[in-house]
């Protein structure tokens, strides 16, 4: 890897506030790089979590200790005006409830001591053709589920032997699959959303008699924990319910699965809490490295671009450790900074037409 112009483009993603291009860039710099010198750098590599690790691992080593998290969530970034490709293509977002056309990426965050780095990602790519049973046309889908990329992604980390103790993800992640390979593979403990109409048995002896019940019909999971057996796993896990207050006044239910039986409520609670944390790491992730802004049109190019978008964030996060500001706070900084330059600039140019 070229560190020095992947630094330059990542420095270029965070301070820009339009679209980034290779002969924007080399423009910045006064042409002491040819945008022909980016225009490679996006298009002559195959960037992907392995190398986001190298980035990310010594301070990873620095600041890692045994209670630490790992979360993993995944975010669509709209791409309405461009062209279809394997990595630009139609999913799903359940926050809106429909389909949109754009790119879904899955991340695994690392959060300690109040300090989150991306320590891997996956770009969902859509390169096997079928028939959708409904319409009858012809479209595109993964050749794996993201449930797949989830353990594929957990068992890097635990290959790359970074210390934690939690793995924590929202119901989308929380399969039977999923529990059981952190658990047996990983040696790792998880605490994971679950919908309402997930089925529980209250002993081992319910369970294989087939005896279940949904988990919204205990009532005693909303004041503590309660030991619990679900089909395909063959250990114990706690299941809680949070009941929490809505800003409109409402309260809400959010039900969760935690494999260390241990915990106490209190604990639960504070523990997914920092679930939080993946969820700021994509809204800075769009809106301060300028994660959709590249007008690349190739897979290659466009994933590279994710790459050091991605990149971009943990270099933000750096800096906020050292400004004690938060990454919105230090893009502000940069704005206002630039705002003043261009309005003296302007000031000494109507002076002469005045």
């Amino acid at each position: 890897m070229n560190i020095e112009m992947i630094n330059l483009y990542s420095d270029y993603l965070i301070s820009s506030f339009g679209k980034t291009t290779a002969t924007g860039i080399s423009e910045l710099l006064n042409g002491a790089y040819s945008h022909d010198q980016f225009t490679r750098l996006l298009s002559n590599n195959s960037f992907d979590s392995s190398h986001l690790w190298k980035l990310v691992k010594s301070k990873v080593r620095e600041l890692e200790t045994n209670d630490g998290v790992i979360i993993f969530d995944d975010t669509i970034q709209e791409k309405r005006y461009s062209k279809e490709n394997e990595l630009i293509s139609y999913h799903y977002d359940h926050t809106l409830g429909t389909t949109i056309k754009g790119i879904n990426l899955l991340n695994c965050l690392y959060h300690v001591n109040d300090v989150s780095i991306p320590v891997a990602y996956h770009c969902v790519t859509k390169t096997v053709k079928c028939i959708n049973p409904k319409t009858k046309k012809e479209q595109q889908k993964s050749e794996f589920s993201k449930n797949h990329h989830f353990r594929e992604l957990a068992h890097q980390c635990c290959k790359n032997e970074i210390k934690f103790k939690y793995v924590l993800a929202d119901s989308w992640f929380s399969s039977k699959e999923n529990m059981n390979f952190i658990k047996h593979k990983c040696k790792k403990h998880f605490i994971m959303a679950l919908k309402s109409n997930r089925l529980v048995s209250l002993s081992k002896k319910d369970l294989l008699a087939g005896k279940s019940q949904r988990i919204d019909s205990l009532k005693t999971i909303e004041n503590y924990p309660v030991q619990c057996w679900m089909s395909g796993i063959n250990f114990p896990v706690l299941i809680y319910c949070q009941i929490f207050k809505n800003k409109d006044g409402s309260s809400g239910k959010l039900y969760m699965v935690c494999s260390d039986l241990e915990c106490d409520a209190d604990k639960i609670e504070t523990i997914y809490k920092k679930r939080w944390k993946v969820e700021l790491f994509h809204k800075t992730l769009k809106q301060n490295a300028s994660m959709a802004k590249s007008p690349a049109h190739t897979v290659c190019t466009q994933s590279n671009h994710l790459f050091i978008a991605i990149y971009s964030v943990f270099r933000l996060e750096l800096v906020s450790i050292m400004t004690h500001l938060n990454h919105f706070a230090l893009r502000t900084k940069i704005y206002i900074k630039a705002l003043k330059i261009s309005y003296q600039q302007m000031q000494q140019l109507t002076r002469c037409v005045t």
